[in-house]
This record gives structure tokens, sequence and C-alpha cells, in this order.
């Protein structure tokens, strides 16, 4: 068994903690579904979400759908003039026998201008 990373990001309309948990548990949700994902192979989930989003860690919306097991911890993401605003990123780090190419990595709401490549 070999660790991957899984990426993944989302945007939210407001910075409310309603608005912040509800996105992190969707992107998460999507994530684990894309790539079937067992929360027993999940190692590591790191969190950056864009200094406008400050009511609450997307790491609460993680524990709440079950990974109290893995290391989780959340960052500001690095600013970046003109960057996009109110974003979720995550990295999900995953033991498996998948090929990193077997991986959908997931992007949703104005997130999806991060990777083209991936539409």
């Amino acid at each position: 068994m070999k660790m991957i990373a899984i990426r993944g990001a989302i945007t939210v309309n407001e910075n409310s903690e309603n608005a912040i948990l509800k996105a992190t548990k969707n992107l998460l949700e999507t994530m684990e579904n894309e790539n079937n994902l067992n929360k027993e192979n999940v190692v590591s989930i790191i969190f950056s979400v864009t200094d406008d989003l400050t009511k609450v860690a997307p790491a609460k919306a993680a524990r709440k759908l079950g990974y109290t097991k893995a290391g989780l911890m959340c960052f500001n993401e690095m600013y970046v003039e003109n960057s996009l605003k109110k974003c979720i990123r995550v990295m999900i780090l995953y033991n498996t026998d998948k090929s990193q190419l077997d991986i959908k990595h997931v992007y949703l709401e104005g997130a999806k201008i991060l990777r083209p490549d991936l539409l």
C-alpha cells in the first residue's frame, strides 16, 4: 500500500459558520464518493482557507463526518493578488493500492477555475 494525495476545493458565498461547515461537508462527501474512500485509510487531511474565512475551522465538519482518527490541520492560504476569495482547499493523504492516475480531484462551485484541466 502507498500514500497518495487527493486534492479538492470549494468556495462559499459568505463568511459564516454554517456556510463553511456545509461547504466543507459537501466537498469531503463528494471526494469520498468520487474516489470510493474508506475513512480508515485516511492518514490526514490538510485544509487551507483564504483569509476572508474566519468563523470556523473546516476540520470541525470533518470530525462531524467521522474523521476522528486522522490528523486534521487548518491553515491560512497564502495570499496572492487577485486570487480566488472565500475558498476552502483540502488535501487528503490516503493509503491505497490505487494509482495517482485513478484518483479524481474535486473542485466545486467557484473553485472550478483553479483546475480547468479537470473539467
